[in-house]
């Protein structure tokens, strides 16, 4: 995936979790290690671009 793309989908996942209200512990976890992994992602390509 590309940065634009990483970080979107970040930054969609971070609304649903501080929206939602109604999500169980574990799916909760799941979004936002993967969340995690995204923004880890995009600081690493960043980090190569400096």
């Amino acid at each position: 995936m590309k940065y634009d793309e990483n970080i979107k989908k970040a930054e969609t996942i971070i609304a649903q979790l501080e929206a939602s209200e109604a999500i169980s512990m574990d799916e909760y976890k799941r979004l936002a290690a993967e969340a995690d992994a995204l923004l880890k992602a995009c600081r690493e390509e960043l980090s190569q671009t400096v």
